[in-house]
C-alpha cells in the first residue's frame, strides 16, 4: 500500500490566503492587550503570505522546486512557534500552526543525525525545559483554585495577578523553548515527527496547548481585571478556568507518559517500504 502523501504546493495557497486572513484580523483588532505581538503577528502574516504565493509559484518549476522547497521547509519549520507567540494577539494562529506542520510534513524534509553529545545536549534542554512548564502549569492549576476558593481580596486579586504574570513571562516562553527544541530532537534523531505514534501524539498535544493557551488569556484578564476592586464571585469564568488549567497539566503529564513509555509502533509514514509486490517476478526470474 502506498504512503499517504500531501501535496505541498496546494496547501502554499491555502496557508496564503490564511496568512492574509490571520494578519488582517491581526492588525484590525481594537485596543489589542499586547501591541508588540500585534505588530509581530501582522508583519510575519504577511512576509508568510508572500512566501507562501511565491513559494506555490516555484513549487511548479523544476529550474526553483528543490530551494524553494528547502526555503519553505526552514520556514515553516520557525514558524510554527512564531505564531504561537502571535496567540497573544489573536486566536487565529493556532490554526497556522497546524497547517504549517503539514506542509512540513508534505514537504518531507530530511535532516542530518545529531552526534551524540549534541544529541544528549538537546535532549537534556528538551526535558529540562519540559519539566519546568509542567511545574508552570501545576503551579497556575493552583493558582486558579485559589482564585475561586479565597475569602479574601488580596489572595484572590493576588491569585489572578500571578496567573497574568505566569502565562506571559514563564508559560509563553517554556512552550516556545520546549516546541522548538523538541522538533530539533525529533528531526535529528530516528524518531521523526510523524513515524512514530508516541511522536505524532506529543506534537498533537503541543499544537493543541496553544489554542489551550489562547482559550485561558481572556479569562485569566477578565478575573484579573473585576478582582481588583474588591473580593467577587468569579461565577462560570472561574471554574471554566480551574477547567482549563486542569485540561492543560493533565495533557502536559500525557505527553510526559508518552516519553517514558513511547506507546503505540510505528505510523503508516515510519513503517519501511514494502516490496512484496516486486517478490514474485524476482522469484520467477531465479526459477
Amino acid at each position: 500500500m502506498a504512503r499517504p502523501r500531501l501535496n505541498p504546493r496546494p496547501t502554499q495557497l491555502v496557508f496564503g490566503v490564511l496568512a492574509v486572513a490571520a494578519g488582517a484580523l491581526i492588525a484590525l483588532r481594537p485596543d489589542p492587550p499586547h501591541p508588540f505581538f500585534t505588530t509581530a503577528g501582522t508583519y510575519g502574516y504577511a512576509l508568510a503570505a508572500v512566501l507562501s504565493f511565491g513559494g506555490w509559484f516555484a513549487l511548479g518549476s523544476p529550474v526553483l522546486a528543490a530551494r524553494t522547497r528547502r526555503v519553505l521547509i526552514v520556514f515553516h519549520l520557525l514558524f510554527v512557534p512564531a505564531q504561537f507567540l502571535f496567540l497573544l494577539a489573536h486566536s487565529l494562529p493556532w490554526l497556522g500552526m497546524a497547517l504549517s506542520s503539514a506542509i512540513v510534513a508534505g514537504l518531507k524534509p530530511r535532516f542530518p543525525r545529531l552526534g551524540r553529545t549534541a544529541r544528549k545536549v538537546w535532549l537534556t534542554l528538551h526535558v529540562g525545559i519540559g519539566v519546568g512548564w509542567l511545574g508552570v502549569s501545576t503551579g497556575m492549576l493552583l493558582l486558579a483554585v485559589t482564585g475561586v476558593t479565597a475569602g479574601s481580596h488580596e489572595l484572590q486579586h493576588g491569585a489572578y495577578l500571578l496567573l497574568s504574570k505566569f502565562d506571559i513571562f514563564l508559560a509563553i516562553p517554556s512552550a516556545f523553548l520546549t516546541i522548538v527544541i523538541g522538533v530539533v530532537v525529533s528531526l535529528g534523531t530516528p524518531w521523526g515527527l510523524l513515524r512514530h505514534r508516541w511522536v505524532l501524539a506529543k506534537l498533537v498535544i503541543a499544537l493543541a496547548l496553544p489554542f489551550l493557551a489562547g482559550v485561558e488569556g481572556p479569562w485569566i484578564e477578565e478575573l484579573e481585571n473585576r478582582s481588583a476592586p474588591g473580593l467577587i464571585e468569579t461565577g462560570t469564568t472561574g471554574m471554566l478556568l480551574f477547567g482549563a488549567m486542569g485540561l492543560f497539566t493533565a495533557l502536559l503529564w500525557t505527553a510526559t507518559i508518552l516519553s517514558v513509555f513511547k506507546p503505540g509502533g510505528r505510523t503508516r509514514w515510519g513503517r519501511p517500504a514494502r516490496r512484496e509486490a516486486s517478490r514474485p517476478h524476482l522469484d520467477r526470474a531465479r526459477g
